[in-house]
């Protein structure tokens, strides 16, 4: 048997792990991370989320970390987590296409203001909007073009986005104009009716979307953020909206989430929140998706997602 200790969702989302794993790979034993039954040196492998710091160092038999999400910066930063050990980012064609159907409804409900409408339905004020433009006569600017960037620019362009993108290299993707470098980032933000960011957590995107970047994005540009929440300085966000500089944003990442009750975010009229949901696979998606690499580790071949830590993501 094959033994994986779960630590996400709780312990009561284990039978659900387990009936996934059983699904794909009969072999796979899941159980949850404090199982007193299992002992750490029969511990292969692990899908965790905000994993207890210290704890992965205990299993000394650990073969393959994964994380139950895209992120692994609830990971990384443990000073002592295992880094001779391969650590998988959670990912397969549910992620990405789920994360692309959540850019795609941001950037409609940018489009149709539908933060206005919600808004007065729960008011019961009937008041109409006269859209000013359609998708066609809207740019898309995607910051970080991988495999989740490259899938949302494809089903943008279904709906009539015109897109673009920008990455530390240029990208080659079918009708996406290509902007690369830091030396390519004003003419990228200067034409960008809606930037969308979906870059990793690094050292050097800490804080980009500040109010120098918002500044050099036109009058009326919106902003969706599903990269992370250390990307989006909030202050600056909230400035440009309230000056009427931005027309609204979508915020699926936050600094510190839960988000707290008390922040502004929540209750901004031009603020779309969603809890951190963008690209979540159900469990039996993440189950196949970890299953199918264990098998391909076991078989001597190349694990998917592999997380750089020369690169940071």
């Amino acid at each position: 048997m094959v033994k994986v200790l779960v630590k996400s969702g709780g312990e009561a989302a284990v039978p659900e792990w387990r009936e996934g794993f059983q699904a794909y790979d009969p072999r796979v034993s899941a159980h949850w991370w404090e199982d007193a039954s299992v002992a750490p040196e029969a511990v292969d492998y692990v899908v965790v989320w905000e994993p207890k710091a210290g704890w992965l160092k205990t299993l000394p038999n650990l073969k393959v970390v994964f994380s139950s999400a895209a992120g692994v910066d609830h990971i990384t930063c443990d000073p002592e987590w295992p880094r001779h050990l391969p650590l998988v980012r959670m990912g397969g064609d549910a992620v990405a296409q789920r994360m692309g159907e959540y850019i795609v409804w941001s950037c409609l409900s940018l489009l149709r203001d539908t933060r206005h409408y919600a808004v007065g339905q729960a008011s019961k004020t009937w008041s109409v909007r006269e859209g000013c433009f359609t998708a066609t006569e809207r740019r898309v600017g995607i910051m970080g073009l991988g495999n989740l960037g490259s899938q949302a620019a494809r089903m943008l362009q279904g709906v009539g986005f015109q897109v673009q993108g920008w990455a530390r290299s240029r990208k080659e993707l079918p009708g996406v104009v290509s902007f690369a470098g830091a030396a390519e980032l004003p003419a990228f933000l200067a034409s960008t009716d809606i930037l969308v960011c979906l870059l990793p957590s690094t050292p050097e995107t800490a804080g980009l979307i500040d109010a120098d970047l918002l500044a050099q994005l036109p009058k009326g540009a919106a902003v969706v953020n599903a990269g992370r929440g250390a990307h989006l300085v909030v202050p600056d966000l909230l400035a440009a909206l309230d000056a009427n500089h931005l027309s609204g944003a979508v915020l699926d990442v936050f600094e510190v989430e839960p988000l707290q009750a008390e922040s502004p975010l929540w209750s901004h009229s031009k603020i779309i929140v969603t809890p951190h949901a963008a690209s979540l696979p159900s469990r039996l998606d993440r189950a196949r998706y970890v299953a199918t690499a264990i098998a391909d580790f076991e078989a001597g071949r190349p694990l998917p997602n592999l997380f750089d830590p020369e690169r940071g993501y």
